[in-house]
């Protein structure tokens, strides 16, 4: 069983920037993929980035690329996503997720955790 706990949302205005955490707690991390996703209000569940915990490799989503950037610190068993230039369209619940397997899959059913979900608003 892993745990995951979300934090660091808020309200931003456009062109700003956020931080978000995800703490993890449970079974060993080392052969797990962590994963954002977001939902936006009346939308499905996306993919937004993940990252290989043993290996740091990493699999952006298109809308994000080259604004968003995941890290993780493997004493403090926490996965980061640094958002830079917000945009608007940005505006969604943030999921972190995890799977069990090294994979980097983009599909939400891969995943079999998941924390409770932290809101970004970003204003325009």
């Amino acid at each position: 069983q892993v745990e995951l706990v979300e934090s660091g949302g808020g309200l931003v205005q456009a062109g700003g920037s956020l931080r978000l955490s995800c703490a993890a707690s449970g079974r060993t991390l080392s052969s797990a993929t962590i994963a954002w996703f977001r939902q936006a209000p009346g939308k499905e569940r996306v993919f937004v980035v993940g990252i290989n915990w043993s290996s740091g490799s990493t699999n952006y989503g298109d809308s994000v690329k080259g604004r968003f950037t995941i890290s993780r610190d493997s004493a403090k068993n926490t996965v980061y996503l640094q958002m830079n230039s917000l945009k608007p369209e940005d505006t969604a619940v943030y999921y972190c997720a995890a799977k069990e397997s090294r994979t980097i899959f983009v599909g939400q059913r891969f995943y079999n955790y998941w924390g409770q979900g932290t809101q970004v608003t970003v204003s325009s």
